[in-house]
């Protein structure tokens, strides 16, 4: 198949899983013999005049919208697959693939169609006061990069493209979980024409034994509740080791505890991540927000290492309660050390682990991920088709 991938950039890079998982989806397709070309444009938005252009471009960018119809009548293309549209792409893309004739596929990795920071929180907490509504709290609030006049662009392009029906046009929507589809649902998406897909990684190092130290790995913001963790690093018995990874707005805050057995490491390149994983004994996501499909619990998974997390959002459909590991009830530290714990049992370690080695060949392998892709892509085809 002729596939052209869409996706506006993160900034952060490789520490975006977004970013991470369209790379590794084109590189799964090419691997299978598909031709895949990407567009993936990096905003530009320093100064008055950037933003202004970000801000046009979120809600129609012309420019993107040429390059795919180019692409597509020219090169043959036959599946447009988008990821994320904004600010650089903008939702006029999707009509633009499919005006030329080719079927459209786009992939939910969170909530923005209905949440204008696509994570259903503001101040820190779980907020749904735009689902199924226009999302102009949303610029009341200055929920997008603290920008009203970012907000107000956002939300004048998700309107103007409800209203134009271009979200109604796309052939098919992949969802990375249940929870995310029926999130999307319960805002309006046609219910059939969501499917759950969920993301893949490489096999990496795998665990040998139960693993030596508990491990967080993310970005260090209020959402993911890195407090609740060390928390329980401080009750009672000590819990060993707590190697917290990664880099954010919370990360003076929280070094600054000094709870005994908790090490701070900061960012790491991500061809380091999979030894960090291969020694754990358990992976940690205490997270007090609506995640959607973690790909830390793919890779710890694919390293045959357990994870405990948050009792919220798509976690409970990722992690089976003493089969991959445990769930937990958020801001809970009691009921974290109590999970923490039974995991410093060796044999509990090992089994949890085993299961969660299936899990990732059952479920998040690359043979799995490139078969659903694959299937996903050809019944659009058929969808186009019999439309016509």
């Amino acid at each position: 198949m002729r596939i052209l991938i869409l996706h506006s950039r993160y900034l952060s890079g490789s520490a975006s899983g977004e970013n991470r998982v369209v790379e590794d989806e084109a590189q799964l397709l090419r691997s299978a013999g598909h031709e895949v070309e990407v567009l993936s444009p990096s905003p530009e938005v320093s100064g008055s005049l950037g933003r202004m252009r970000a801000g046009v471009e979120a809600v129609w960018s012309r420019t993107a919208s040429a390059e795919v119809v180019r692409s597509v009548r020219e090169r043959g293309v036959q599946i447009v697959h988008a990821h994320n549209l904004f600010p650089t792409l903008s939702p006029a893309v999707l009509r633009a693939a499919g005006g030329a004739g080719a079927a459209t596929v786009m992939t939910l990795h969170n909530y923005r169609l209905m949440c204008l920071p696509a994570d259903f929180l503001r101040e820190g907490e779980i907020c749904e006061a735009c689902l199924g509504h226009v999302p102009w709290r949303g610029v009341a609030y200055r929920c997008y990069r603290e920008s009203r006049l970012a907000s107000a662009a956002l939300a004048v392009a998700l309107t103007a493209h409800r209203v134009a029906g271009t979200f109604e046009g796309v052939t098919c929507y992949l969802a990375v979980s249940d929870f995310v589809r029926r999130k999307h649902v319960q805002a309006g998406l046609p219910a059939d024409r969501i499917q759950v897909k969920a993301n893949f990684s490489w096999e990496g190092v795998r665990r040998s034994g139960p693993g030596d130290y508990f491990l967080f790995l993310g970005r260090l913001a209020h959402e993911k509740d890195v407090d609740t963790v060390i928390s329980a690093c401080a009750l009672g018995e000590p819990l060993g080791r707590l190697l917290i990874v990664g880099g954010g707005p919370e990360e003076s805050r929280l070094r600054a505890r000094d709870v005994p057995g908790v090490e701070f490491r900061g960012q790491v390149p991500p061809e380091e991540v999979p030894a960090l994983l291969a020694n754990a004994r358990a992976l940690l996501v205490p997270s007090r927000w609506y995640e959607a499909a973690p790909r830390s619990i793919t890779e710890a998974y694919a390293a045959g290492v357990p994870v405990v997390a948050s009792d919220i959002g798509a976690l409970p459909e990722a992690v089976s309660d003493g089969l991959t590991g445990f769930l937990a009830p958020p801001r809970d530290p009691g009921a974290w050390a109590v999970r923490a714990r039974r995991l410093l049992e060796d044999a509990e370690s090992e089994r949890l682990g085993a299961g969660a080695r299936r899990r990732w060949e059952e479920r998040h392998s690359p043979e799995r991920g490139l078969l659903e892709l694959e299937a996903a892509y050809r019944a659009a085809l058929s969808t186009r088709s019999g439309a016509r």
